[in-house]
């Protein structure tokens, strides 16, 4: 049967067009391919995306290596410049974006929440596409589950427990097992009852809830130690849970404090469990500067906090003194907390600006220059090292020449490594967004294609406004 329902597959893989194993999708076989499988993950990419660039390799590997293995699952592309109603029928709101679908069901797919290496996206498939919760029987197994991973959830419960089955599914990254009498024995958990292990901190927490919607809670805190150090690996983990606030110490692990640093960091984090997230940067890994950068923190002001509020667009806050004993460190985040403490924004020095077809808006001059109900505002937010900024400035500075006498047209640039603005999200770079003229006019997101014409059509109808106002005047 299962090699019967292998051959049914590959047919079904050989149905669609695909580029390095990968399925090309779009609006007219988009139903047809969720069909065809029961497990569907779909990446939304646009070709200039250098994210999706550097994606694709590892995106093809995990499609031969699932194809290798007989999965059914489907791993699929769709360019969002081409078919933009499904990019915006399913939220796409940068790329890539990835998708999974369950079913035929196109109504409510889930985030992808899982890495972008090929082998990690093998396995949070194949653990989505499998049973939520795994089957543990005996002493020796039970032992091998709790050894082997770094956290799991078990349950001496039945296996159609609907509580334990539900909660196992909303997690991407956490095994849930289902004990038989000998392993339930052999990790002391209680007949009817669910504990969390794991291989730091207290090692163990007893879940004492009874809904599902309260052991997704435990098991998003209780996953997660005191302190979490940021790497590639740990990242989706840290801003992929439910708590959006994180406390982030920046500090030097070869430095002659660090030990006490850090120590006293953890003593702090255990009055926030649960309400706050501790995170270490270690500003001796060279990866992790743009991080620092991103927090105006440089190896000179390390070791520093910052915390940062990811619901209110990423707002953050600084401590007014460096006090980093523990008493200092919760004195610092109880004023976040509780709105003592103002958020922190960067900025450069205002610049003039009386020269620049493109003009430079900075933290200092963000609300007279973009937020002026007279213009329309069209703002590049970029790094200084990104490669697709450096190669949009040619094209960006050409616009600014078009529009640098408009009436009502700016053309403007911020460097959103060194300025914060309130309100205004930059989630990548380039970041492109129009702030239409007029009194409360919403912000735009712009998300279309980067040629000097696709800029010029988008702006036409401001453009051909402005020009019926002077008509009739």
């Amino acid at each position: 049967m299962k090699f019967l329902a292998l051959i049914a597959l590959m047919g079904v893989r050989a149905e669609f067009e695909k580029e390095d194993g990968v399925i090309v999708g779009g609006a007219d076989n988009f139903d047809d391919i969720l069909k065809a499988s029961g497990h569907v993950l779909v990446e939304f990419y646009a070709p200039w995306c250098g994210h999706c660039k550097s994606l694709t390799p590892e995106y093809a590997s995990a499609a031969e290596q699932l194809a290798k293995d007989g999965s059914e699952v489907l791993l699929v592309k769709v360019d969002a410049t081409v078919h933009g109603e499904l990019a915006k029928e399913f939220g796409v709101g940068g790329y890539p974006t990835l998708k999974w679908f369950k079913g035929s069901d196109r109504s409510s797919p889930v985030d992808y929440k899982g890495g972008r290496k090929s082998d990690e996206i093998v396995s949070w498939v194949t653990k989505k596409s499998g049973p939520a919760c795994i089957p543990v029987n005996g002493a020796e197994a039970a032992e091998k589950f709790r050894d082997d991973n770094e956290v799991v959830v078990v349950g001496f419960v039945a296996a159609d427990d609907a509580v334990f089955n539900g909660a196992g599914d909303s997690f991407d990254d956490v095994n849930f097992g289902v004990l038989d009498a000998d392993a339930a024995k052999a990790l002391d958990v209680a007949e009817g009852k669910i504990a969390l292990l794991k291989n730091f901190d207290d090692k163990r927490a007893d879940f004492t809830g009874a809904t599902k919607e309260e052991l997704v809670a435990f098991v998003g805190t209780e996953q997660l130690a005191l302190v979490n150090e940021f790497s590639d690996k740990t990242a989706p983990k840290i801003f992929g849970g439910d708590l959006k606030q994180h406390n982030l110490l920046f500090a030097a692990k070869s430095a002659a404090n660090y030990d006490t640093i850090i120590a006293d960091f953890t003593e702090a984090a255990k009055e926030f469990k649960g309400k706050l997230l501790f995170v270490l940067v270690d500003c001796d890994v060279e990866d992790n500067k743009r991080v620092m950068e991103f927090f105006g923190i440089t190896d000179e002001n390390c070791p520093s906090m910052r915390v940062i509020n990811m619901e209110k667009n990423m707002a953050k806050y600084a401590p007014e003194t460096e006090d980093l004993t523990a008493a200092g460190i919760k004195a610092f985040t109880n004023g976040v907390l509780d709105g003592s403490i103002a958020r922190h924004l960067k900025s450069e020095d205002i610049p003039d600006n009386s020269a620049n077809a493109v003009k430079v808006v900075v933290g200092k001059n963000f609300n007279d220059l973009v937020l002026d109900p007279t213009k329309n505002v069209f703002v590049e937010f970029y790094a200084p090292w990104c490669g697709h900024c450096k190669s949009l400035t040619p094209i960006w500075d050409e616009l600014g020449e078009k529009y640098k006498d408009h009436a009502n047209i700016v053309i403007a640039k911020s460097d959103a490594t060194a300025n914060e603005f309130e309100d205004v999200e930059v989630q990548g770079f380039p970041t492109l967004k129009f702030f239409p003229a007029g009194e409360g006019a919403e912000m735009q997101d712009y998300n279309g294609g980067r040629t000097l014409d696709d800029f010029v059509k988008f702006l036409e109808p401001e453009a051909d406004a402005s020009e019926e106002v002077k008509d009739e005047l």
